[in-house]
């Protein structure tokens, strides 16, 4: 079943069985996404990636605007980096993975544009489809 994705209208293709939520598959035409690296459960768009300047627990981590296969726990305040927060841990559906956090709520102004995105971090997710390996297109045009 094709489905759109509520407010930032992505499309994903979504499998049910009995009325139960299966996993969610970012269409073909999605030609760069990130998987998650334990189980490839399909997590994001590349079109949907907001910043690479990000930092979680584990080292570098990405900003999405949307994510697919993504369950929450409870917000809790948190001191991160930029200062206070209220976030969420985001766990991989597929495979109860914790990849990262949801920004609730920021209180700080220069900060709101995080409410509502998402933190992935680099340790636990994967670039798949159509994605060019940058050392292969150089050692071919020597």
């Amino acid at each position: 079943m094709l489905c759109t994705q509520p407010h930032t209208g992505m499309k994903t293709f979504q499998h049910f069985l009995s009325g139960q939520f299966l996993q969610a598959y970012l269409p073909p035409q999605c030609h760069r996404t990130y998987s998650c690296i334990h189980c490839r459960a399909h997590l994001a768009n590349h079109d949907e990636l907001i910043s690479k300047s990000f930092q979680g627990s584990q080292g570098r981590a990405y900003l999405f605007n949307s994510v697919v296969n993504i369950g929450c726990g409870p917000a809790e305040a948190r001191v991160l980096l930029t200062g206070l927060h209220a976030v969420a841990d985001i766990y991989c559906e597929s495979c109860n993975t914790t990849l990262g956090w949801k920004y609730e709520q920021a209180f700080e102004a220069t900060q709101k544009y995080k409410e509502g995105k998402y933190i992935i971090e680099l340790a636990h997710m994967i670039k798949e489809n159509g994605w060019e390996d940058k050392e292969n297109v150089v050692a071919a045009k020597k």
